[in-house]
């Protein structure tokens, strides 16, 4: 049956359904049982290829052919079918076993050997697999808009590298930056974090009811299963897990989330900075024709995609942390906690795509406002008395920090104040003709360079 997107409870499935139309063939239960269908699949045909397993020959092309298109024809109607099963069976990864002994009942040279299916398998077996399989497409998909973004965000470091601005520091104006300079900060961040994503392997196990291939052996004693396993793990792109109890200890599933959640914290950061400089009037925002920014008050623009950014990556990285958490731990050789947590893997990856998408059409959205730029600039003189004092400093003037600060803190101050105390320190010449030539808007150091010193994520 059909359910209205209104009625959804959770709003990814609702309001924001489109955002993840991708996801949902991956992180929902359909992707999960479709994960353990392929995992079975491959399993069986990994044992008629194992020489000493003597019951189960080699498959013919036709059979092989057979299994592959199982899995690539799985539809929702057969997910279905599965579920159908789930609920006589009360398990769902037996009724995964039965659902495809029925299809294997269809082809009279399979059939016979439908009892290899799950062969000295435990449900772990199966399901530490096919979450690993899940999360690494989950991965695949949302790294598109992570480096649409990273694409994006060094367009705007390289397109303002020399457009000055205030910085603020403690909320207080301080030293002058560019406003390149500031986004190159975060592709610098993003980019690094991206790169620990990426090069984090997730690991698997495939060595039955305790990890210590038990049934294995007892049924086959002169196959080498710990080769016969690993072969099999690392050609579904897994690193192997030698040492495990019924459960794959996830180890390496946190470590990836906890990198998701260093990232949605540097997203967090940027959505706020963002937030602050539209407040500030350095960034414009595009209006879009019929669109409405608040109820009663008819001239608001608001920074609304930052906000949804904001709070979306908060939500992905609760669930984020609470799985890192839960899933390494389970008593003794198992329990079944992280069972339904894992299920909730989608939220985690669906947040963070909703977010990026918001700061994707965020992004868009913004226009520096030069003006309002140069205006903070020129009103604030006084953040060239870093300038002054080092440069006393240099030329060994005593005191000469405590003389710019009796002449500025908390204090606003013009030009003519800081050129008529130049004139009056000892200090060569050119020294002096440097720091009355300098201004707020020319004092930003090599933030320009820097804005365009981004390496390829």
């Amino acid at each position: 049956m059909k359910i209205d997107s209104l009625l959804s409870i959770s709003p990814l499935d609702g309001r924001y359904n489109a955002v993840n139309s991708e996801l949902r063939y991956v992180t929902s239960e359909y992707g999960l049982i479709k994960n353990r269908l392929f995992i079975e699949v491959e399993w069986f045909k990994h044992l008629a290829n194992t020489s000493k397993v003597k019951e189960l020959p080699k498959l013919s092309i036709k059979n092989i052919r057979y299994l592959d298109d199982l899995v690539k024809n799985f539809s929702l109607n057969d997910a279905k079918r599965v579920k159908s099963i789930e609920k006589r069976t009360n398990h769902d990864v037996k009724a995964i076993e039965y659902y495809l002994k029925e299809k294997f009942s269809n082809v009279k040279s399979l059939d016979k050997y439908s009892e290899f299916i799950h062969f000295a398998c435990t449900s772990e077996d199966i399901n530490n697999l096919s979450y690993s399989l899940m999360i690494k497409d989950a991965s695949k998909i949302i790294s598109l808009n992570i480096d649409d973004l990273i694409k994006t965000l060094k367009q705007k470091s390289i397109k303002y590298s020399n457009t000055p601005m205030l910085s603020r520091t403690h909320g207080q104006i301080a030293s002058p930056t560019t406003m390149g300079k500031e986004f190159a900060n975060f592709v610098h961040r993003i980019s690094s974090i991206n790169k620990s994503i990426r090069s984090t392997v997730l690991k698997g196990k495939i060595n039955g009811a305790v990890g210590n291939f038990n049934a294995h052996v007892i049924a086959y004693p002169d196959v080498n299963w710990e080769i016969v396993s690993r072969k099999f793990i690392k050609g579904l792109g897994l690193e192997v897990n030698t040492h495990t109890t019924q459960v794959e200890p996830k180890d390496s599933i946190a470590e990836l989330f906890f990198h998701y959640v260093r990232l949605n914290n540097v997203l967090i950061d940027f959505s706020r900075d963002i937030w602050g400089y539209i407040s500030l009037g350095y960034f414009k925002q595009k209006l879009k024709k019929g669109e409405i920014g608040s109820s009663t008050m008819p001239h608001k623009v608001n920074p609304i995609d930052f906000e949804n950014a904001e709070g979306n990556l908060g939500l992905a990285n609760s669930n984020f942390q609470h799985l890192s958490n839960a899933v390494v731990i389970s008593r003794w050789q198992r329990d079944l906690t992280d069972s339904t947590v894992m299920r909730n893997i989608g939220l985690c990856y669906g947040h963070t795509n909703l977010a990026l998408s918001s700061l994707l059409k965020g992004i868009y959205k913004i226009e520096i406002n030069k003006d309002q730029l140069k205006h903070d600039l020129d009103s604030s003189w006084e953040v060239l008395t870093e300038a002054m004092q080092t440069v006393f400093r240099k030329h060994l003037i005593k005191d000469g920090y405590e003389l710019m600060k009796e002449l500025s803190r908390g204090k606003k101050i013009c030009k003519e104040d800081l050129h008529h105390l130049i004139d009056k320190i000892d200090i060569p010449s050119e020294d002096r003709q440097a720091l009355k030539d300098l201004t707020p808007s020319s004092y930003t150091g090599i933030a320009k360079t820097l804005a365009k010193q981004l390496k390829d994520s």
